[in-house]
């Protein structure tokens, strides 16, 4: 009911949540009535929603928030309520805009893939027609299996601001691990196609739900940071616990995620110890890396080094541990050094640098199948 929304949003604003940048507040499916009115407008459940869209939008703005709302392009929602079908999104887009939305999720349960290629640009026309500001989020590649050529991610980019790929996620483990895997295992066709305004999504954080232990949660913190993902929390903001609170708020991970470059992590090492190791590049020649752990036995001493994973030679590091908050200093990219990673764990690291080569570069790897790595200068 419009309640939770209402409670949701004094949280936002006041358990310091809006100042590290969570700034909207989304209404999933099922908020509609069973019918449109008369004039064939959406129109909220008169019994769950008794204010009106408007008022609810009205009382996130005066926290300094910002409302997202839910449509499917199609003949109904994903929960059975009315849809958007192709002779209605103009319509609709001016209805959410009058209601002072900022955020449209447009799914695509019951329609065709034919209409769903006129319907998701054709949408994007109608919400930039309005002259408000609405961030627009796809379902269309999830419903064409994710994947070129069924899936043109420069087409994605000029439509939409971001997008699900993949599969819902459920709030377990094995369900951030699928998701992890086919990012990882996809990451040459999805990682050029994400940047600032377009996003790739591979859906909820489920921190503080019911399905993670402490450490996969810091896991799924860490790993969706590296990839750039949209942070949408899906917990009860009321009734959070302090350490899903504290992984959440983490001041520096926002900072990495939210990096003005907009740069998509990629996969970089694969290990027959069954740990793994992520890279993102981020402005004024940081990175940010995470190695992961996918073993189920015990802590694991990894051992490497920047120079084997492809950094400048003769570059000097400080790293901060995102969790610890332990630095250290004078990180030479030849040193050896060892990280104790937990099982199903994260360790993350803030690198930047302190002295590099000669000519300031920094490694951004794009990865052709079968080739080696080439730097690119940034």
């Amino acid at each position: 009911s419009e309640t939770l929304f209402f409670e949701m949003a004094d949280r936002l604003a006041e358990d310091g949540w809006r100042d590290l940048g969570y700034e909207y507040i989304n209404i999933d499916d099922c908020w509609s009535a069973k019918q449109r009115d008369a004039a064939g407008r959406l129109v909220p459940d008169p019994e769950r929603f008794p204010r009106g869209i408007k008022a609810l939008a009205d009382y996130v703005h005066a926290r300094g928030l910002k409302l997202g709302i839910y449509g499917d392009l199609g003949t109904l929602t994903c929960g059975g309520y009315p849809g958007t079908t192709l002779d209605r999104v103009e319509q609709d887009a001016q209805t959410f805009a009058e209601w002072g939305v900022d955020m449209l999720k447009l799914d695509g349960c019951y329609s065709s893939g034919e209409e769903q290629a006129e319907g998701y640009p054709e949408m994007a026309r109608a919400l930039n027609a309005t002259g408000r500001p609405i961030v627009y989020s796809c379902s269309w590649p999830a419903y064409q299996g994710g994947l070129p050529p069924k899936v043109n991610y420069t087409v994605l980019a000029e439509v939409c601001n971001l997008w699900r790929n993949y599969d819902d996620i459920q709030d377990s483990w094995d369900s951030v691990l699928s998701i992890l895997d086919w990012f990882s295992a996809n990451q040459d066709v999805l990682q050029p196609a994400a940047g600032p305004g377009h996003w790739n999504d591979p859906d909820m954080l489920i921190i503080g739900n019911f399905g993670l232990s402490d450490e996969q949660s810091r896991s799924q913190m860490a790993l969706w940071t590296v990839m750039a993902a949209p942070l949408l929390m899906s917990t009860d903001l009321r009734t959070i616990s302090a350490s899903a609170k504290e992984i959440l708020q983490n001041r520096l991970m926002i900072q990495i995620n939210q990096d003005p470059l907009g740069i998509q992590g990629r996969r970089i090492v694969k290990e027959k110890s069954h740990i793994e190791v992520f890279l993102r590049p981020l402005s004024q020649a940081a990175s940010a890396l995470v190695f992961f752990s996918r073993r189920t036995d015990m802590p694991f001493v990894y051992t490497t080094s920047l120079a084997r994973l492809h950094f400048p030679e003769d570059a000097v590091y400080e790293v901060q541990d995102v969790y610890s908050g332990k630095i250290i200093s004078g990180l030479k990219t030849g040193d050896n050094f060892s990280v104790v990673i937990d099982p199903s764990g994260v360790v993350m690291w803030y690198l930047y640098p302190t002295a590099l080569p000669v000519q300031p570069w920094h490694v951004v790897r794009q990865q052709a199948p079968g080739e080696g790595f080439h730097p690119v200068l940034l």
